[in-house]
């Protein structure tokens, strides 16, 4: 189903907030820009004062804020994950420009849930939390000084997707059905599983190969159809039917 404002498709996470100001500061900016959905992983204080009263007007979002223990909670359900984040990964997640990340986002929001990560204050997010998405996003900031406060890349973010949201029109034809965020983990599981029940993937000497094929798959922004497509061979493979 077509959503009339995929902004309200769009939750965007922040992962492991120390300071309770940044979570009411990104309750605020959303709230400016149309968007209404916040989870919070493990935040380090939460409920807090603070966090009302720098989220001036805005506490109707805050009251809603859903608290998750890990990312994989927040991310349920989701068909798209978009990380952001100031520098390049050596992880098989391709990066983009923040306005192109909200492009590709709002169009997938118009059909189905989206993600926004945000990390930690000071630590940023951590290699696995970065894995769990589909791509990364990066402000295009001085690079002298590149180091944006967490509520700062949450309201240009929002600005992002709002201004995508706007001028976005809906190609002809069936929107995509992208696979949901526990789909695409299941299938890597299964992936991996079968590789090693192969011998293709030696244990003992893993070297890049599953973050290299995560990288392969995270371009295509698999549909549910292609997971179950690609799942079905994996199983063939592993039982060929004698002759």
């Amino acid at each position: 189903m077509i959503a009339a404002d995929p902004l309200k498709n769009i939750r965007v996470v922040l992962c492991g907030t120390a300071h309770p100001g940044n979570i009411g500061a990104a309750a605020r900016a959303l709230k400016t820009m149309g968007l209404g959905q916040l989870l919070l992983v493990a935040p380090q204080h939460f409920p807090d004062p603070q966090a009302e009263w720098l989220a001036v007007g805005a506490i109707d979002v805050l009251a809603r804020a859903r608290v998750c223990a890990n990312l994989d909670e927040a991310l349920a359900g989701s068909a798209f994950a978009v990380a952001c984040t100031t520098r390049r990964r050596e992880v098989a997640v391709p990066m983009v420009a923040a306005r192109e990340a909200a492009a590709r986002m709002v169009e997938v929001a118009r059909t189905q849930p989206v993600a926004l990560v945000f990390g930690n204050e000071t630590s940023g997010l951590t290699t696995a939390e970065v894995k769990l998405c589909q791509l990364l996003a990066t402000i295009p900031a001085d690079p002298e000084f590149s180091s944006l406060n967490v509520a700062a890349a949450v309201q240009v973010m929002a600005y992002e997707l709002r201004i995508a949201a706007l001028g976005e029109t809906m190609p002809d034809g069936k929107p995509r059905e992208h696979a949901t965020h526990e789909e695409v983990e299941r299938f890597y599981e299964h992936l991996e599983r079968s590789m090693l029940e192969s011998g293709f993937l030696n244990p003992g000497h893993p070297t890049k190969l599953m973050p290299r094929l995560r990288r392969l798959f995270n371009r295509a922004q698999l549909e549910k159809e292609e997971v179950s497509i690609l799942r079905g061979v994996i199983k063939a493979l592993g039982h060929p039917k004698r002759r």
